[in-house]
């Protein structure tokens, strides 16, 4: 070789170390930054000039022109990023799920200073002192009272409950906004990246690193799978439907109930979209909705994944009511797997029981005495109906023509508020009614009742509400078990992901030492070929 083409050589060396010591300062500046991605050096030959070919020669004479900084690639390890997002998936759709039983329990714990229980028990506490005394006006004005505030206090806690799946719904919306908008710039990320790369010039890597860091929060919210083509192009799907590919985005859209308000996501691309007369459009989303309601939730099936369906599921489709208890398989399908939907019909439950049961009380009396007195007015107001310490707001029945008693729909009697002495508990031949006081007492500890179509146990009116804060504990327990060993699940995968992807500060020192030195001694190597090049010009020019 000639030592003007020696020089190539040695400026190779020198260009390669600078871009290599480039590449670390930039591992070393980004060692905090989330969703960056460790970039690794790699380096090749330059062409050989071959000088002569001799058969005889174990190999051709070739002399080499340098060395070449061949590509800058990310380290990462495929297997462990399909893992790591499905597990955060998983991960998220659980803390979400803990965050609705947690509200639940808030709920139920505190109200304004006093716990629902505590309604509960001071009108069972009423109906003992009215049993002891039932003539007494102050007995019978404390019992009206009692139950005017566990209606008030029933409704507080039924409220809370449809103001949270509100607020679920809320977020359901911001959620879909935000996998839309990931996924619009995931779509430019990967136009922009093909546009660099097609050159084969430079790799675009802090791009993927954006790239790979909005997958991965995109993972969290919604299950889905990636595939990259060989020009470096992401398809993703979200829930088993294409959601990025080629030049597009599928959209994700909400379509709220006309009664409940509530959002439910669908496939644009998939919606039935018709012209009405008014020249409005009326969305046909049947077939077209992003999830099944009515799937069971299941790891083996990897249908606990994301948090966008852990809300869906948590605030349900409806608000619930006992009548949706009604049905063991309708329960099955539709209710159980709410957390929200499934307290709010068991809530709902026990008060329509209640309600009933000491209206019936009042009314079984009522008619009792007219059917021995065809004239009795015990217990009947002006109208001569019976008196009713339960009204309904509005005036609706349910499939078996029964008053449609719901938290949402009851209130005291105003008459009886205003006058509890009304109610008198004095037959009209002077006598006590201690059988009908009974009898109201006696609703209280008859074993009647169960929680819903799956429990067989039955209870009573007490215990039934304690087995309904237990459910919602137990609940609450197994869904913060499974959270906590997602999450050292998904620790475990970041660790060793990161192990791969994630920047050493020692490994980079190292690397820097020797490009340094590497490139030192391109720097030595030139000036010597420079100085034997200055010793010949001069000897010659002698």
């Amino acid at each position: 070789m000639s030592l003007m083409g020696a020089l190539y050589v040695g400026t190779s060396g020198l260009q390669t170390g600078q871009n290599a010591l480039n590449t670390t300062a930039h591992n070393m500046s980004n060692i905090d930054t989330v969703g960056y991605t460790r970039q690794q050096v790699q380096l090749g030959t330059r062409f050989y000039n071959t000088i002569s070919k001799t058969g005889s020669a174990n190999a051709y004479q070739q002399i080499g022109l340098g060395v070449n900084y061949s590509n800058v690639k990310q380290v990462r390890d495929y297997f462990l990023d399909k893992t790591y997002r499905r597990e955060s998936g998983r991960g998220s759709f659980y803390d979400t799920s803990v965050e609705a039983v947690e509200e639940v329990e808030d709920l139920f714990q505190e109200l304004q200073g006093e716990t629902f229980s505590e309604a509960l028990d001071n009108l069972w506490v009423s109906v003992q002192e009215l049993t002891k005394d039932p003539s007494s006006a102050v007995n019978q004005g404390v019992f009206v009272q009692r139950c005017y505030e566990f209606i008030e206090r029933a409704g507080s806690v039924y409220q809370g409950l449809s103001e949270y799946q509100d607020n679920l719904n809320f977020k359901i919306k911001e959620q879909v906004e935000t996998i839309n908008k990931y996924g619009e710039r995931i779509k430019e990320l990967n136009d922009e990246i093909l546009m660099i790369e097609s050159a084969k010039f430079e790799k675009a890597n802090d791009l993927r690193d954006e790239r790979n860091h909005l997958i991965d929060e995109l993972s969290k919210m919604g299950y889905i799978s990636v595939d990259e083509d060989a020009q470096g192009y992401v398809t993703i799907q979200f829930e088993g439907n294409d959601f990025v590919k080629d030049d597009m985005v599928n959209r994700i859209e909400v379509k709220a109930d006309e009664l409940t308000g509530f959002y439910t996501p669908y496939w644009d691309k998939f919606a039935d979209k018709v012209m009405k007369p008014d020249g409005t459009i009326d969305v046909k989303i049947d077939g077209a909705e992003v999830y099944n309601m009515q799937q069971v939730i299941s790891s083996d099936m990897n249908t606990d994944i994301g948090a966008l369906k852990a809300m869906l599921f948590a605030r349900g489709t409806d608000r619930a009511t006992y009548e949706d208890l009604a049905d063991e398989q309708h329960y099955e399908t539709n209710i159980s797997q709410s957390v929200i939907m499934n307290v709010q019909a068991e809530f709902d439950q026990l008060v329509n029981k209640i309600v009933n049961a000491i209206n019936g009380v009042l009314k079984d009396s009522a008619d009792a005495a007219q059917a021995a007195n065809p004239n009795s007015t015990y217990l009947r107001d002006e109208n001569g109906q019976p008196y009713q310490i339960f009204n309904l707001i509005a005036d609706v029945e349910d499939a078996n023509h029964n008053p449609y008693f719901t938290v949402e729909n009851i209130i005291i009697n105003g008459e009886l508020k205003q006058a509890p002495s009304l109610l008198g508990f004095i037959k009209e031949d002077g006598k006590v009614d201690q059988e009908t006081v009974d009898k109201l007492k006696d609703l209280f500890t008859q074993e009647l009742y169960t929680l819903n179509p799956k429990v067989k146990t039955k209870t009573n009116f007490l215990n039934y509400y304690n087995n309904l804060i237990s459910q919602v504990a137990n609940t609450g327990s197994v869904m913060k078990g499974i959270s906590e060993n997602q999450q050292i699940t998904v620790d475990s995968t970041a660790a060793a992901r990161e192990q791969i992807l994630g920047v050493s500060s020692d490994e980079e020192l190292s690397n820097m030492i020797m490009f340094q030195n590497a490139f030192n001694a391109s720097s030595r190597y030139i000036n010597a070929v420079s100085q034997m090049l200055e010793h010949i010009i001069s000897t010659l020019g002698r």
